[in-house]
């Protein structure tokens, strides 16, 4: 049982309820932009409280609320519409070319599969909200650790050591949320643990803005924060914060409309050289054990989940249960019931297609099961259509199962070391100055030995920008990428790369420019007078 996760899950419950509770979802009930919240200074008598109170920022990605796994914190929300990794894994990857949700009644789905989506979507208002509530929670830890508190409550000098930790990490939580939100959404209402906690309206930020912050915080707190692979399980280090930056440099001409591949590569390198090592076996990323399994060497930051105490209708309890086939019933090897969700999740033809023949054809990485399947999905309702997959698990590599059958014990690996050597590879075929072929073909080749590929590994001239989409769709599909990836080569939008339902057409049809960006929730809009709509919407 992963050890930090009784301790979010009983801390989460101590900052919502020694919260004000009714201010706070009164004023966050839709659109949180603050948690508005005042904790009693009784709470912090124990210093232990202050890792209490950055535990609450942490559960917010991992939970919905206290009590179980249908309750939201956020009024007006579902827990299944506003679950962090679930709400991203479906606006990176469900409106994409990887994966197909049967049931077409769930809010929101229907909308983001087709690319119909308005500003009215549950899906688009449940991550922007959910987003905004650990921005909430970042902001609610900084007020109640301010040098001028600390003092007031005679804090030891020990805690105060961890507290500057502690900071460090807040912040990067509080960037986190702000680039999922410039990435999606490419604006947001800025705010700070400096700005009132009533009656403030807090300004808009655009893409810009969001990106010079988020920058400017990670490299702020770099030297505050623990080294690589040296903080508990679930909490994060300075790889996550060179990750974040890694993200945001690779796709920086999409953000900013500069090229910054080098320092995408710099910090790339950071991570490698920071003690992780690809999984002995690909399948441990996916598994109930993957936070001690050879999993544990790459994930570099998950969201974690836990059968028993961080029930949720989060992304690998979602995946897993929706992943067995409606014809196979092929659940119970997975570690959850025979029939799981009745074939809620299938993939879509143009993924399928990318492990067709070749040295493709023995790849581990393809859990595809074909059957007596068509692979075609001309009725999305029909679950019988279209190749489903076994990608995650809850079963343990050692021979055993998650806790619970229906709620999963595997961690959504959120980032790892196997991104990393894509991100290298792609910002140095891109031009950045500070790669070498050398190190490109070395990582590329880890990842395809990993593959059970070793007899066909590459040359420097293998590896173009075009392999590298195709690759990076192979290694690392279902895990919230797969949009992002195709806006950045210009394949999203427009019509010179369709897939099955873009744009509501079976065959797909051409997506107008304005959906690399999602709409701001309309009920954000409305609370917030200082916030405007994207450009089509």
């Amino acid at each position: 049982m992963k050890k930090y996760i009784k301790t979010i899950k009983n801390l989460f419950v101590v900052i919502l309820l020694t919260s004000i509770v009714t201010s706070c979802t009164k004023d966050l009930n839709i659109v949180p932009e603050d948690d508005q919240t005042v904790l009693s200074d009784a709470l912090f008598e124990n210093e232990s409280a202050y890792l209490e109170v950055l535990a609450g920022a942490y559960a917010n990605l991992s939970l919905t609320g206290v009590d179980g796994p249908e309750s939201s914190n956020i009024q007006g929300l579902d827990a299944g519409t506003s679950q962090y990794g679930r709400t991203l894994l479906y606006l990176q990857t469900l409106s994409a070319d990887q994966m197909i949700w049967s049931y077409e009644n769930d809010p929101g789905t229907r909308e983001i599969q087709r690319n119909i989506w308005t500003a009215q979507n549950p899906v688009i208002l449940g991550m922007f909200s959910r987003a905004m509530v650990s921005v909430a929670f970042a902001n609610n830890f900084l007020r109640e650790t301010t040098t001028e508190k600390l003092e007031a409550r005679n804090v030891t000098t020990a805690t105060r050591a961890e507290i500057v930790t502690f900071r460090a990490e807040a912040r990067l939580l509080r960037a986190l949320s702000y680039y999922h939100i410039m990435d999606l959404y490419g604006k947001a209402p800025m705010v700070l643990e400096t700005d009132p906690t009533a009656g403030f309206n807090p300004p808009q930020v655009g893409r810009a803005e969001l990106f010079t912050f988020i920058e400017s915080e990670l490299l702020a707190i770099e030297a505050d924060l623990m080294a690589p692979k040296t903080n508990q399980h679930g909490r994060a280090d300075k790889a996550v914060s060179w990750m974040i930056l890694a993200k945001m440099y690779l796709n920086a001409e999409v953000y900013i409309g500069e090229a910054k591949y080098t320092e995408a590569i710099d910090n790339c390198k950071k991570i490698i050289g920071g003690g992780y090592s690809l999984a002995t076996d690909y399948a441990h990323l996916f598994m109930a054990d993957n936070n001690t399994n050879s999993a544990n060497n790459e994930i570099i930051f998950p969201i974690i989940s836990d059968g028993l105490i961080t029930q949720s209708y989060g992304p690998t309890t979602v995946i897993i249960n929706g992943q067995i086939g409606s014809l196979e019933a092929n659940g119970e090897a997975l570690g959850v019931g025979a029939a799981g969700w009745g074939g809620a999740l299938r993939v879509r033809k143009q993924f399928a297609q990318l492990f067709d023949g070749g040295i493709y054809s023995g790849d581990s990485r393809n859990t595809i099961i074909s059957g007596t399947r068509d692979i075609n999905i001309t009725d999305i309702s029909d679950k019988d259509q279209g190749y489903v997959i076994e990608k995650y698990s809850n079963a343990t590599s050692t021979g055993t199962f998650g806790a619970d059958q229906t709620f999963v014990d595997t961690d959504f690996p959120l980032f790892r070391l196997g991104d990393v050597y894509l991100m290298y590879a792609e910002a140095h075929l891109r031009g950045g100055s500070s790669g070498s072929n050398a190190d490109m073909v070395t990582y590329i080749n880890g990842l395809r030995t990993r593959a059970n590929n070793p007899q066909d590994n590459l040359t420097a001239a293998d590896i173009t920008l075009d392999f590298i989409i195709d690759e990076r769709a192979r290694e690392l599909h279902w895990e919230a990428h797969r949009r992002q990836d195709l806006i950045r080569y210009g394949l999203f939008t427009g019509g010179n790369y369709n897939w099955a339902w873009k744009g509501n057409g079976s065959n797909g049809i051409s997506l107008p420019a304005h959906m690399k960006l999602y709409p701001i929730p309309s009920a954000s809009l409305a609370s917030n007078p200082n916030l405007t709509q994207n450009v089509g919407y």
